[in-house]
């Protein structure tokens, strides 16, 4: 993957849906950084989980030697955050979410994004929306296999005319059982639109 060294300070884990893999990557990046110092994973919406300690959060995954893991928004339901809290009766306040993302830190910063990038956070306010101003690079974490191309590339684009700088693109093979072979496939296809660095997670 990467090399830590070359990843700027804070970063989003961002992924073009559920489940493709941005809490491994996350926790590989926030081990690699914390040979190198302090790390803060932030992850400011988390869905389908009760509390910051529930075994299924993505903070549990993440959290190792050197990295202080720390969940903001918590929705029970395992849903996207606007339906989450409309079944608890609740309003998300983005404007504290995002002072949050953006307190200082004494190390690296690693925020993870939460479900794909329109995912709804808001009435009329989808996370892309939302994290734009914060004006905080990225990585965009993808499937290996079939139709990977066509949500990369939307995702991407989507990223690229609101202003994002992407780092990397990051196929991921595991998350759905893609050879290394098809994946590597993939990623030749897409250094072939994309102006960033594509490469397959082993």
């Amino acid at each position: 993957m990467l090399c830590p060294d070359a990843l700027p300070s804070p970063l989003w884990v961002l992924g073009t849906g559920t489940g493709v893999g941005k809490t491994q990557v996350a926790a590989r990046l926030a081990r690699a950084w914390a040979g190198l110092g302090p790390v803060a994973y932030r992850k400011p919406f988390q869905t389908g989980v009760d509390r910051a300690e529930h075994p299924e959060a993505d903070a549990a995954a993440v959290r190792g030697p050197g990295i202080i893991t720390e969940s903001h928004i918590l929705l029970k339901a395992p849903l996207a955050p606007l339906a989450a809290a409309q079944l608890e009766g609740r309003s998300l306040d983005l404007e504290a979410a995002a002072r949050w993302c953006q307190r200082p830190f004494e190390g690296r910063v690693l925020l993870e994004g939460v479900g794909g990038l329109l995912v709804p956070l808001a009435p009329r306010t989808h996370f892309l929306a939302w994290a734009t101003d914060l004006k905080i690079p990225c990585v965009l974490v993808a499937l290996g296999g079939l139709g990977t191309l066509n949500h990369t590339l939307l995702s991407a684009e989507a990223l690229m005319l609101r202003g994002w700088r992407i780092e990397a693109v990051l196929l991921n093979p595991g998350a759905d059982g893609t050879s290394p072979e098809v994946a590597e496939q993939n990623a030749t296809v897409l250094r072939g639109f994309l102006p960033m660095r594509v490469e397959v997670i082993e």
